[in-house]
């Protein structure tokens, strides 16, 4: 999908001020209401544009603590483990990875303890061979999408 420089215009508008209104945001770029609302619908039917939601804090929700946990799956039981995952609730991403394991979780709990808990959880479930894990101590760059907008959008006008 081609994003122009409208498109970019108005993503960083989005993540730069979320909780806008379709109609100011249409006033900010200058642009017609209607003209904004298609651009938003083909960004969100392109899969540009996946949600809309609230960025929640695991940290102000009393799980200060996070971990990458690699996960190592006997051959022919990654959907198995994969849908087990998805049961624990501290974990909040999982992905099928390539390299040292089969699966790379990002696990949220409330202190060390919790931690361990929630890896015991893992390593019992029935396909898990053995687990990895490399607790994060500082996040020095957070989640961001807005220099990829600028990036792409630079190359959209070139």
């Amino acid at each position: 999908m081609a994003v122009d420089e409208l498109d970019t215009r108005i993503l960083r508008l989005l993540l730069e001020q979320p909780r806008t209104s379709v109609r100011e945001y249409a006033r900010i770029l200058g642009v017609a209401r209607g003209t904004l609302q298609a651009r938003l619908d083909r960004l969100e039917r392109d899969g540009v544009i996946t949600g809309t939601g609230p960025s929640l804090s695991p940290a102000a929700l009393g799980h200060p603590v996070l971990a990458f946990v690699h996960i190592e799956v006997t051959q022919g039981h990654l959907d198995d483990v994969g849908e087990a995952l998805a049961a624990v609730p501290e974990i909040v991403e999982a992905f099928s990875i390539t390299g040292g394991g089969d699966l790379l979780t990002r696990v949220v709990a409330r202190d060390n303890l919790h931690l361990e808990d929630v890896i015991q959880k893992l390593i019992s479930m029935p396909g898990v061979v053995r687990t990895r894990t490399e607790v994060a101590l500082r996040e020095r760059v957070p989640h961001r999408l807005l220099p990829l907008v600028e990036s792409v959008g630079r190359a959209a006008a070139k």
